[in-house]
C-alpha cells in the first residue's frame, strides 16, 4: 500500500474544513432564523398584554411622561354610539378625566339623558348630535356643521352594528347588511376623515377605533360583521403611519366579549363573567391605555385570551369560532322558543 504524502493530505483536509464550515454557517443561519421567528411570534401574540402591563408600570418608572389626556390631546372628545355599551363607558370615563364630551347617537332621548348624567356627575360640558350612521353619506355634512368651532382632541369611533343573531350570509336581510357596512365601515372612515384636518392644525389629537376580537380570523355565521372589524384594524394601522409625523395618535382597540346590547342574542354573554366584563369596567381599562399603545385588547383578561388564541393556526381558530357561533345561534333559537311558549 502506498502512503499518502503530506502534500496529498492537505487538499483533503482543506476540503473537509470547508465543508464543515459551510455546514456550520447553514446550521447557525437556521438557528438564527428560528430564534428571530420565535421572538416575532411572541411579540405579535403578547404585545397587548405587554402594552397593558407597560401602561400600569410606566407612572412608577417614568413619572415625567405622565400627562393628563387633556394636556396631551385637547379638551374635547367626540364619541359615536355614545348612549349604550362601550361608547357610553368611554364618554363617562373621559368626562371623569376632565374632557368635555360630544355625544353622537341616533336616539335624542338617550342623548339628552346621557348628557345630563355626565354633566351632573363630572361637571364637564357636553354637546349632543342626533345622527343615524346607517343612513350613510347624507349625515356627515350635518355632523361637520355641528362640530364647527369645537377643537376635537379625541375621536372615539365606537358605533357598531352586529347581526341580530348569528346565521349564514344568505339568511341575513339586505337592509341589515347595508346597515352593518354603513355603520361599521362608513362611520370609522368618514368620521376620521372629518376630524383629521383640524387635528393636523393643532399638531395633536387621538383617534380611537373600536374593532372586535372577531377580526382575529374569518368567523362563520357573523361573516360580514367580522370582516368589517378586520377592516377597522387595517385602516387604523395604516392611518397611524400616515399621521405619526403630525403628532396624532391612532389606536385600534380589539375587545373580546363585553356585556352590551350587541350581544343580546346570548343570555350567557349578557350575564358576564371573568372574561366578559361590564361595559363601564372595560372602558375604564381601555381609556387607561390611550396614548400608551397603538393596538390593544383594552382589558387584561382579553389580552390573555388573545395571546392564547393566536397560538393556533387560522384554520383551527375558524373552526372553533364556527362552533361558538353555532352554539350562540342555538341558544338564541331556544330563548325565542321559550318566549313564544310563555
Amino acid at each position: 500500500m502506498q502512503s499518502l504524502t503530506s502534500f496529498e493530505i492537505m487538499p483533503q483536509a482543506e476540503t473537509l474544513f470547508s465543508i464543515s464550515g459551510i455546514y456550520y454557517l447553514i446550521t447557525l443561519s437556521v438557528y438564527l432564523i428560528g430564534l428571530i421567528s420565535i421572538v416575532l411570534f411572541l411579540h405579535d401574540n403578547l404585545k397587548s398584554l405587554i402594552s397593558i402591563s407597560k401602561a400600569v408600570l410606566q407612572p412608577y418608572f417614568q413619572p415625567h411622561l405622565s400627562q393628563s389626556l387633556v394636556d396631551k390631546f385637547g379638551k374635547w372628545a367626540v364619541i359615536t354610539g355614545a348612549t349604550d355599551g362601550i361608547g357610553r363607558g368611554y364618554a363617562k370615563e373621559l368626562a371623569k378625566r376632565g374632557l368635555n364630551i360630544v355625544l353622537i347617537s341616533r336616539t335624542k332621548e338617550k342623548l339628552i339623558a346621557t348628557a345630563n348624567e355626565i354633566e351632573n356627575l363630572y361637571k364637564t360640558k357636553t354637546k349632543w348630535i342626533v345622527a343615524d350612521f346607517s343612513k350613510g353619506k347624507e349625515i356627515y355634512e350635518h355632523i361637520k356643521q355641528e362640530l364647527l368651532g369645537i377643537p376635537v382632541g379625541i375621536l372615539v369611533n365606537n358605533v357598531g352594528r352586529m347581526y341580530d343573531y348569528p346565521d349564514e350570509l344568505c339568511n341575513q336581510p339586505e337592509d341589515l347588511l347595508w346597515e352593518i357596512i354603513n355603520i361599521n365601515i362608513g362611520a370609522v372612515t368618514f368620521m376620521s376623515r372629518l376630524v383629521i384636518p383640524e387635528m393636523k392644525k393643532q399638531r395633536k389629537g387621538a383617534i380611537v377605533n373600536i374593532s372586535s376580537g372577531s377580526e382575529l380570523q374569518p368567523t362563520p355565521l357573523v361573516a360580514v360583521y367580522a370582516a368589517t372589524k378586520r377592516y377597522i384594524r387595517s385602516l387604523s394601522l395604516a392611518i397611524e403611519c400616515e399621521l405619526y409625523e403630525h403628532n396624532i395618535t391612532v389606536q385600534c382597540v380589539i375587545p373580546g366579549f363585553v356585556v352590551t346590547k350587541m350581544n343580546q342574542f346570548s343570555e350567557t354573554l349578557l350575564q358576564g363573567n371573568y372574561f366578559t366584563p361590564p361595559a363601564e369596567t372595560y372602558a375604564r381599562w381601555a381609556v387607561f391605555t390611550l396614548g400608551k399603545t397603538k393596538e390593544t385588547t383594552g382589558y387584561w383578561t382579553h389580552a390573555m385570551v388573545y395571546c392564547f388564541i393566536k397560538l393556533f393556526p387560522e384554520w383551527l381558530r375558524m373552526r372553533v369560532g364556527h362552533f361558538a357561533t353555532k352554539q350562540f345561534r342555538t341558544e338564541y333559537f331556544i330563548s325565542q322558543a321559550k318566549r313564544k311558549i310563555m
